[in-house]
């Protein structure tokens, strides 16, 4: 289906994520992954990087995601910056159906390094930079996003759908706890849309050796959106030094700080986006507890630890406790927040 992998070793990522499954094609003979955990560049034999990676991609994603990755990813080109691009199939298409009608699809692999917690104010404020100017460059991109993830922030429909699918027990007292914390939330939802990456984990950001941003990877979550939701969920993730598996949540100013410093030297703050972005942590930490909170009752949804956990429900009422955790210390420091925001 695409000429150019003919010849090509194909193996399997070692560090793939949750949802596409993926793998790395090199030159004939490519070896593993170098480095710890996934934090290395993938490299082959002869220390060459891939060439290109191979994603079948999860049913979760419509297949016009592909014109919006494409839409995106030229924009970005054009305003000379890096960024992974579709290679198109001998037919001309995006991507490619097996015989199964799974969805196929081949981009560039970008050297470079892959992060999974943020360990320095340097490379939080490298981050920090890496999205503005990925939010500068489309600023002035014109288009219609295809593949639509309808209520994706919806904070208050979120939090509808919690209460009612919460039942008794202990689920149910937390779920009130998220609800309240929700209800006495005093932000504003009122923030204009805006072209977003929609996944901002460290992990989906591209490094160099030296620390410097490269690009934003996994794209297929590119939407309109507003800012606060954008950079409230990626602060919420670069931010919580425990993860999302751990109870008791702190908010780590000094990662903030350097976040926040980076993007403003690129992309400066409006008064409003500042307003706003005050407390978009704490919403977005509340949105995610109520959805984590909501699947321990309908237990369905989020992929869990069998090795930590008995069961799927227990997790999710872990992560639940652990977001709340997080929202209330983002509220207790919200003063500190806006403060440096303002750039204080």
């Amino acid at each position: 289906m695409w000429a150019p992998l003919r010849g090509l070793a194909v193996r399997r990522c070692d560090d793939e994520g949750l949802i596409n499954g993926t793998w790395v094609a090199g030159a004939a003979g490519a070896a593993g992954a170098a480095g710890a955990a996934g934090e290395a560049d993938e490299v082959g034999a002869g220390g060459e990087p891939p060439r290109f990676v191979v994603q079948r991609v999860s049913p979760i994603f419509a297949p016009e995601v592909h014109d919006d990755i494409e839409a995106v990813t030229a924009h970005l080109a054009g305003r000379g910056l890096a960024t992974p691009r579709l290679l198109r199939a001998e037919d001309g298409a995006l991507y490619a159906r097996d015989s199964a009608g799974a969805v196929w699809r081949v981009m560039d692999f970008i050297p470079g390094r892959t992060h999974h917690r943020v360990g320095s104010p340097a490379l939080a404020r490298a981050a920090g930079a890496l999205v503005a100017r990925f939010h500068r460059a489309v600023d002035d991109l014109e288009h219609a996003y295809r593949h639509v993830r309808a209520g994706a922030h919806d904070t208050a429909l979120h939090m509808e759908r919690l209460d009612g699918a919460a039942t008794g027990g202990e689920g149910r007292r937390l779920a009130d706890a998220i609800l309240d914390a929700w209800r006495t939330w005093q932000g504003r939802l009122d923030m204009p849309l805006r072209h977003c990456h929609g996944d901002l984990k460290i992990s989906n950001l591209r490094f160099s050796d030296a620390g410097e941003g490269i690009c934003l990877l996994d794209l297929d979550t590119l939407a309109l959106q507003s800012i606060d939701v954008e950079l409230g969920d990626a602060w919420r993730s670069w931010c919580n030094p425990a993860g999302e598996d751990a109870t008791e949540a702190r908010f780590d100013l000094e990662i903030f700080a350097a976040a926040v410093a980076g993007y403003r030297e690129v992309r400066p703050f409006g008064a409003q986006e500042r307003e706003a972005l005050a407390d978009a942590v704490e919403r977005i930490a509340l949105e995610l507890a109520a959805r984590f909170c909501r699947d321990a009752f309908e237990d369905r949804y989020f992929g869990w630890d069998a090795v930590r956990f008995s069961t799927r429900v227990a997790h999710n009422l872990h992560r639940a406790a652990g977001q709340l955790s997080l929202a209330r210390a983002a509220r207790r420091q919200r003063g500190e927040i806006a403060r440096l925001l303002a750039g204080g």
